[in-house]
């Protein structure tokens, strides 16, 4: 349903260093980089895919409040890798992988705040 999205950070080239390190963990690459903007995908170039990525990050006043973003990682193993790429990256612990039955069964995820405080997640639905 969602084409792409995006946040606004206050620093563009440690939030690109950020969220290169983090979403590589997740297979998610930098697709395009523009003089305020930087668009992240996973390389899958179907007809009708934007090539420019569906996860941006623009210079500018981060939302208020921050957004929550979650991103889906195919098992638990990517999971414990964003979390540990992310706090290598100097992002800040917000909840260590694991199940999450709350939310329902087999919700495996990590949380973490990033460098301007929004809340990201890694999370598979098919548990450990």
């Amino acid at each position: 349903m969602i084409d792409h999205t995006g946040i606004n950070v206050t620093d563009l080239a440690r939030s690109k260093h950020f969220y290169a390190s983090v979403l590589a963990t997740l297979g998610y690459t930098p697709h395009l980089e523009l003089k305020d903007a930087i668009g992240f995908g996973d390389g899958d170039q179907r007809a009708g895919k934007d090539p420019g990525g569906d996860f941006w990050i623009s210079l500018g006043d981060p939302f208020v409040p921050r957004s929550h973003i979650a991103f889906r990682a195919r098992n638990a193993a990517e999971v414990a890798a964003f979390h540990a790429a992310a706090l290598a990256a100097g992002g800040r612990d917000n909840g260590a992988p694991g199940p999450r039955p709350h939310y329902h069964p087999g919700y495996y995820a990590a949380f973490v705040f990033d460098p301007d405080g929004y809340n990201i997640e890694a999370v598979c639905h098919s548990g450990a």
